[in-house]
């Protein structure tokens, strides 16, 4: 059957990472994480035995497994398996990429061991704005990006426009007119889901209307995110995939990704990137090794600390957002902020650098099941430490 095409490491949905060091890292294509015990490497496997038992029982949804690394070894792994094709009996039958309740396509892209990463794609994409810059691609994260747009001119677009910044976009305060966040993201209604649904999702956001000044304040958009992939391509000359995978995927080992397209080529930026979840914890890597793998710096000095600092407030939370990344208080320790790469369905990618701490979660979380939140991920897995 073609369900047997899964492996366990293709079902991993968790995985934690401690960097051997924090200047630089070593990764090769394929290779595999060292193992140890828990306790060599100061957790308490005691303590994920009883989440790794929530996990099982289903308290916390639809999650496909955990993986936990420290000081970049493998000390704690566990999957979790579930019939996708079930749930999706009781939905949408139309079949497709961005049908999210089509197992063919979610949360395993055609099932196999590549997982849907969702929105974590957008902090991906902020890495190859990183890179870009690094390569002297980008001239800095202060530039108008109207001037990448030109082919979509309009005489009618509100003046506010041209004012919008790179910096705006990464930290989703660009001041456009949006709203992914009152209705969920299987509804029309859905700001985001009705640009997936559009001819040309590049022209569908400048379609919108200004609602305030640039900067101001945090409106969460996916939108700004493709707009990103744009910039991309046209700065580099080109497609966002190809780039990726030449200068980001391959310094890293990722040698099997997908990445969907747009209707006009574009590749979704905001959530259409498809990972092994191992390697998911090579690109957490990247940013615990502040940007430099292999002796190469990938990422230019101190990207990594600008684009994790805590300017940018958001709503109904303790919560803020840097560039395309989440950042979550936690206590217990010397500093303030973990960073979070967080995905529709449960996606997670958290690094927390005074323990040169990464973990990424995958699940399926959108059927209206118990789910698990990047925060209290966090905090369980911070009580294991020792």
């Amino acid at each position: 059957m073609t369900v047997m095409r899964f492996s366990l490491v293709q079902l991993v949905a968790a995985v934690i990472v401690l960097s051997a060091c924090a200047g630089d890292a070593t990764l090769s294509p394929g290779s595999e994480w060292l193992r140890s015990e828990p306790e060599a490497q100061g957790m308490d496997s005691r303590v994920l035995d009883v989440l790794d038992r929530e996990f099982a029982s289903g308290k916390y949804g639809y999650v496909d497994g955990m993986m936990i690394f420290r000081h970049g070894s493998l000390v704690y792994e566990r999957h979790y398996q579930h019939d996708y094709d079930a749930p999706f009996h009781g939905y949408d039958q139309t079949r497709g990429p961005y049908n999210y309740y089509d197992p063919d396509w979610h949360p395993w892209y055609e099932r196999g061991p590549l997982h849907s990463m969702q929105s974590v794609s957008k902090s991906v994409t902020s890495a190859l704005i990183g890179v870009a810059l690094q390569r002297g691609e980008l001239a800095g994260v202060d530039i108008r990006v109207m001037p990448f747009f030109a082919e979509f001119a309009s005489d009618n677009r509100d003046p506010l426009w041209g004012e919008i910044t790179l910096r705006d976009l990464l930290t989703m305060t660009s001041g456009i007119e949006w709203d992914e966040s009152s209705v969920p993201y299987v509804d029309l209604k859905n700001m985001c889901a009705a640009m997936e649904q559009s001819d040309d999702w590049i022209q569908f956001v400048l379609a919108q209307s200004m609602r305030e000044s640039p900067g101001a304040s945090f409106e969460y958009n996916s939108g700004v995110t493709m707009m990103l992939a744009h910039i991309l391509v046209q700065a580099t000359g080109k497609p966002l995939a190809d780039y990726a995978e030449e200068h980001l995927f391959r310094p890293l080992g990722i040698d099997q990704y997908y990445w969907k397209e747009t209707p006009t080529g574009l590749h979704d930026a905001e959530g259409g990137l498809y990972l092994e979840p191992g390697d998911l914890a090579r690109f957490g890597e990247l940013y615990a090794s502040d940007g430099v793998i292999n002796g190469t710096r990938i990422l230019p000095v101190n990207w990594v600390q600008e684009s994790m600092e805590p300017a940018t407030r958001v709503p109904d939370g303790d919560g803020r957002y840097g560039y395309q990344w989440w950042l979550l208080p936690y206590a217990g320790g010397t500093k303030s902020w973990a960073y979070s790469a967080d995905g529709y369905g449960g996606q997670f990618l958290l690094i927390v650098p005074e323990y040169d701490l990464i973990a990424v979660f995958t699940g399926w979380n959108i059927y209206g099941e118990p789910t698990l939140d990047s925060a209290v991920a966090l905090q369980r897995v911070l009580e294991a430490m020792r």
